[in-house]
């Protein structure tokens, strides 16, 4: 049906229920305001848990970094995806600077959010805008009108995002015809841990 990713991950055990359930990708925050924040070396020590060569594709999350951060994060963790919170120029020079493909998220609230072009990169992460009082641009736990991607012509490759969990995600699929869904919290079982039982049920229920 679609491809899993499981992002947010910062523990072995939800590290290895990713991995062994099956997830396409799995996906690191490198951004200090989330609850799932964790450092480079510390996504390396996750990194180092999984197979050499068959796994997940590993996603670094950034948002309006400055090169050096991304350097940085490289230099200790093997990544090979940027997912990235910022403008479509930006995301273009970030993906020439480093050649590795981008995934540009993009906040939807209405039909004319809808992006047209992908600019550039290579995905598009299609999650709902956050709240006014919200400290994060994305992973807060909300979903947009899936209804607003019927008639939609997708420029490029995109991940449905947002008020996912193991009960909506094959509706949401269904519904979007989304080829990668991305989860955070839907798979925890308080803010920022992870419950590798439905960590697992999620990937069973995307694919």
């Amino acid at each position: 049906m679609a491809k899993a990713k499981i992002c947010g991950l910062n523990s072995p055990e939800a590290f290895d229920a990713a991995v062994t359930g099956g997830a396409a990708f799995v996906g690191f925050v490198f951004f200090a305001a989330s609850p799932r924040s964790i450092s480079p070396e510390q996504a390396a020590a996750l990194i180092a848990r999984g197979p050499a060569t068959g796994g997940p594709l590993r996603v670094g999350l950034f948002v309006e970094p400055e090169e050096a951060a991304i350097a940085r994060a490289l230099a200790v963790a093997p990544l090979d995806i940027l997912q990235l919170y910022t403008t479509a120029p930006r995301a273009a020079a970030l993906r020439a600077r480093f050649g590795l493909p981008v995934w540009r998220a993009i906040g939807i609230a209405r039909p004319a959010d809808l992006p047209v072009a992908a600019e550039g990169a290579d995905a598009l992460l299609l999650e709902a805008k956050p709240p006014p009082d919200a400290t994060r641009p994305g992973g807060n736990a909300r979903r947009f009108d899936w209804t607003l991607l019927r008639g939609w012509h997708a420029p490029c490759p995109f991940v449905l995002a947002g008020g996912l969990d193991p009960t909506n995600v094959a509706a949401a699929i269904a519904a979007t015809g989304a080829p990668i869904v991305d989860v955070s919290s839907g798979v925890e079982r308080a803010r920022g841990q992870k419950d590798p039982a439905l960590i697992r049920a999620f990937i069973a229920a995307a694919g």
